[in-house]
């Protein structure tokens, strides 16, 4: 073979590859691996149930949780514990309080707090749940247990109390404890329900602990049936109440911590059914202050019976917001700010045209579609754990978002949508060509307003996806589809939308 023949194989394989990156050719497929859950754990072969955060004296972050299983027997929830210093990983420390016997008033726990007294001793207040009735007095009351290290725990014996006169003595659970400097006393709140007034967030006093006064109702918006998991706290001069049913988290706003507290409009920080009680996406969630910074504190649901349906079953990760409070006083929800040092790697990606017209330059892209059409550019294989951040600007009325796809596991494309003509954001497995055709699961609203850019982060690690929009929602889903050598990409939908200044960034580990 002469020289020029040997060299003419190599010369066109070059000019391949020169002409497909001219074109934005993505690059080669990685291959796939899941990685260990630093972001939002959960323990091995079980889920992280209603969480009970608690900052140590160090700056250490424990979250105490319900751990629940697919098996769980007579007896179940006992208290699991995590710990962390920055939202990035996790430290399994392991059963702290095991449940009871069936004739204790504890062989089933629910939610409480945990907590540190004035002498510098711990408590932990829980629920006990007992079917059986407790002999008359009801199936919940308060339950306590004491500790000089938070590592070996002693139960009281006897229940603290139960519901009183003109509450439901079997709905009766979540108690918080702290202490108030301005009343001098210890503060007990729970979620109970009034046999008038429905669910509400009741009050109770103690000077010790150990004896407490029942003040009545410090919130009763007769909307819901339970208000469970109640957390009272303080950002600037406004003091909040969060609460959760419907497989939601709400929150109200108070002048004081005596209230009065009003709901605003949009009282709903991340997802929620479409419809009321079809899926448990954020729970229970409850605050802790680290490093200065506020977090909602709560958990992910797994997912249900069908992949990516947006319908999510009690129970599954750790899942941290943290808080941004806007000018009017209400909340947003923004990624916790450690992220910024875990992602430090900034990840190359080569976008190509998928579908439509699109116009790539640099890490811009521009998407327009017709009425009944979608354009979609292929941004690559989506990392196992990256964020995405970028700008999105939005025709009126547009719908337009990520899309998840492309390979060999899964080829159709399915959307996480901005969709402004309906006011959401929307996941719920629905390919592209399906989006007019049915409703949506798993959402929450957004108010587009009058503006036309929206700045974007996406964290994604494994399955668990997190879409975060101008510090003001997020929206948070399992996508299936997103994993195993899926692909991510951009889309516009009947519409024209601009994806600017994308950046995609991995952890150094």
């Amino acid at each position: 073979m002469k020289r020029s023949e040997h060299c003419l194989p190599i010369l066109l394989a070059l000019l391949l590859i020169f002409t497909a990156c001219g074109r934005n050719a993505n690059l080669p497929d990685e291959p796939y691996a899941p990685v260990a859950y630093r972001l939002y754990p959960a323990p091995e072969g079980a889920y992280v149930g209603d969480v009970m955060p608690f900052v140590t004296e160090d700056g250490t972050l424990e979250i105490y949780y319900l751990y629940d299983t697919d098996h769980n027997g007579q007896g179940y929830h006992p208290i699991y514990l995590y710990s962390t210093d920055d939202l990035v990983g996790y430290q399994d420390r392991g059963m702290v309080l095991n449940y009871g016997q069936m004739t204790d008033p504890d062989p089933a726990i629910g939610t409480g707090c945990v907590m540190r007294d004035r002498d510098g001793f711990y408590h932990l207040f829980y629920t006990g749940h007992n079917d059986t009735g407790n002999g008359g007095m009801g199936k919940e009351c308060v339950m306590h247990a004491a500790s000089a290290d938070r590592k070996t725990w002693a139960k009281d014996e006897e229940p603290l109390f139960f519901a009183p006169e003109g509450y439901s003595r079997d709905d009766f659970r979540d108690p918080e404890v702290f202490w108030v400097e301005e009343d001098a006393c210890y503060w007990l709140l729970i979620a109970a329900r009034n046999n008038t007034l429905g669910g509400v967030v009741a009050k109770y006093r103690s000077p010790d602990l150990k004896n407490w006064e029942f003040c009545g109702p410090l919130y009763a918006p007769q909307a819901q049936y339970m208000l469970e998991c109640p957390d009272l706290f303080r950002v600037g001069d406004t003091w909040y109440l969060c609460y959760s049913w419907d497989c939601v988290t709400y929150y109200a706003i108070g002048e004081s911590m005596d209230g009065p507290f009003t709901a605003p409009e949009d009282n709903i920080l991340d997802g929620k059914g479409l419809t009321e009680g079809n899926g448990f996406v954020f729970y229970a969630a409850k605050t802790a202050v680290l490093n200065e910074n506020t977090y909602l504190c709560g958990w992910i649901g797994r997912a249900g019976l069908s992949a990516d349906s947006g319908f999510y079953q009690w129970a599954g990760n750790v899942m941290n917001h943290q808080l941004v409070q806007h000018e009017d006083k209400t909340l947003g929800v923004c990624a916790p700010a450690p992220y910024a040092d875990y992602f430090t790697i900034e990840k190359p990606f080569h976008a190509k045209k998928e579908e439509g017209k699109v116009k790539i330059k640099g890490s811009s892209i521009t998407l327009s579609a017709e009425k009944g059409n979608y354009a979609l550019a292929d941004l690559g294989m989506r990392a196992p754990t990256m964020l995405l951040e970028c700008d999105v600007t939005l025709a009126e009325n547009g719908l337009a978002g990520f899309a998840f796809g492309g390979s060999e596991n899964g080829a159709a494309w399915t959307a996480l949508c901005l969709d402004a003509g309906r006011g959401l954001l929307h996941y719920e497995g629905y390919e592209l060509t399906e989006l007019a055709t049915y409703e949506p699961m798993a959402v929450t609203r957004f108010d587009f307003g009058e503006s036309a850019s929206y700045h974007v982060k996406l964290v994604c690690e494994n399955e668990i996806v997190v879409l975060y929009v101008n510090e003001q929602k997020a929206l948070s889903s399992r996508i299936s589809h997103s994993i195993d050598g899926a692909h991510i990409g951009v889309f516009a939908d009947g519409c024209s939308a601009v994806f600017s200044n994308i950046r995609i960034m991995i952890p150094a580990v």
